[in-house]
């Protein structure tokens, strides 16, 4: 039932009594469990993604996202009583559904300029089905301005124009591992249309999946807007962190005692300091506003600068605990996603050491509970489990994952030649570790 412009009311009976269809446009790690939540909340349910095999996935009731464990039982369920299918078909599912939801990744170029190519490409197939009284909404976080200057006129060459069918933008505001949280109970969600019609139509859509409510807001720039913003606060917060851990350790105080104490006072919500920061989002988002606005943003390029020059003042942190070279010397890198529990590695802080290491003539190790053999040999290191590793003169902990705070470090000590640790993720506990015989150095602390 086609659903843009009707009253609120309405919207919400027909979603609960099964009668729209919703076409979600990308099943990875966002866009799965969307629709998955879409489907158990009564709405029948077309995901579509390019990808083959989690389509076929899909349609077996698999799920392929083992960081969210609970989406295994609402895929099998949804997808046994009818709900939830899925197509490679990118014409068919708008053909076939009032409600489109476009969630896939948006990336950068080689020089750090938005590449919105997925999205415009989504958004050309959905023109070829689109019908009077469907509504798109656009979950994928994009520079402010994208929904109103560059998805409605790809739209709009279906024929059809503005008041004709709905658009809006919803920004995902998820993470990795607690998506199904997140879309549910976590926090509102953000919705902004082109026009009125627009906002209200997601705002009764997204009402009947969200506990928290939905906060409407002016337009769909507006919406754009906050999730970028959301994303650059956390940016330049963690370089405001590090630049301050490297203060703090130059004046020779703990960082993190000095931030845990401040944090006390509601006004100051310093982030932790790290060895870098890495994901599809926070090193991102950033130059979604660097690069396409022409006002001053000296200040998200100077935190741009800072994070990404972490993994570099590690590789320097390394040399002076080994006497100034590392050529030849046995490094060992734990930790090549970008955080742990997430099988995520884009901008990861551990491939950049494992890059930066090489380059210094290191022999480079490398271990990561959710990388197999191969993956991790992909970036150029050599693949090793922790309690195997012999001869080594470093360790760094690039990512929090929690097996690594069972490490034995007594054990590992006893087979390494130098016993210098590296956390980079505030993981281990400093005193431990040192009375363990190691030269030990943690940002921050």
């Amino acid at each position: 039932m086609k659903i843009y412009g009707l009253e609120k009311n309405k919207i919400i009976e027909v979603f609960k009594a099964g009668e729209i269809t919703v076409s979600v446009y990308g099943l990875g790690k966002m866009g799965l469990p969307l629709a998955a939540v879409f489907a158990d909340k009564g709405a029948k349910v077309i995901g579509v993604d390019i990808d083959k095999k989690v389509v076929d996935g899909v349609n077996k009731g698999t799920n392929h996202i083992p960081e969210e464990p609970e989406l295994t039982k609402i895929v099998e369920k949804n997808v046994s009583n009818g709900r939830l299918c899925a197509t490679t078909d990118l014409v068919y599912g708008a053909k076939n559904s009032e409600v489109m939801i476009i969630i896939v990744p948006t990336f950068l170029d080689t020089n750090n300029n938005p590449d919105l190519s997925i999205v415009t490409s989504v958004c050309k197939s959905i023109s070829k089905g689109l019908e009077v009284g469907d509504f798109v909404s656009l979950e994928s976080t994009v520079p402010p301005r994208t929904t109103h200057d560059i998805i409605l006129p790809i739209l709009e060459a279906s024929g059809l124009k503005k008041g004709e069918f709905g658009v809006a933008h919803c920004p995902e505001r998820t993470m990795s591992g607690t998506v199904l949280r997140d879309i549910t109970r976590a926090y509102p969600k953000v919705v902004g249309g082109i026009d009125a019609e627009s906002t209200e139509t997601a705002e009764a859509l997204y009402s009947v999946i969200n506990e928290k409510g939905v906060i409407p807001v002016k337009d769909a720039t507006t919406a754009e807007a906050v999730k970028v913003v959301e994303g650059v606060y956390r940016d330049v917060n963690i370089a405001l962190a590090n630049q301050l851990a490297l203060v703090c350790e130059e004046i020779g105080i703990n960082a993190m005692e000095v931030f845990k104490v401040a944090n006390t006072q509601p006004y100051s919500q310093l982030h932790t300091p790290s060895c870098g920061v890495g994901g599809h989002c926070i090193p991102v988002y950033p130059y979604f506003l660097i690069k396409t606005v022409n006002r001053d943003t000296s200040l998200l390029e100077l935190a741009r600068k800072i994070n990404d020059g972490m993994a570099r003042y590690t590789l320097e942190k390394i040399k002076s605990l080994l006497n100034g070279g590392l050529f030849e010397k046995n490094i060992l890198v734990l930790g090549l996603t970008y955080r742990g529990g997430v099988k995520e590695t884009r901008k990861s802080p551990g491939v950049s050491l494992v890059k930066l290491l090489k380059e210094s003539g290191a022999r480079v190790f490398a271990y990561d509970p959710l990388l197999s053999l191969e993956e991790v040999e992909e970036f150029g290191a050599k693949y090793v489990q922790i309690e195997k590793a012999e001869d080594l003169d470093a360790v760094i902990i690039a990512s929090d994952h929690k097996e690594f705070k069972s490490i034995d470090w007594f054990e590992i000590g006893k087979r390494m030649r130098n016993k210098v640790l590296i956390d980079g993720t505030q993981l281990v506990d400093p005193e431990q570790i040192k009375l363990n015989g190691f030269w030990f150095y943690g940002i921050g602390r």
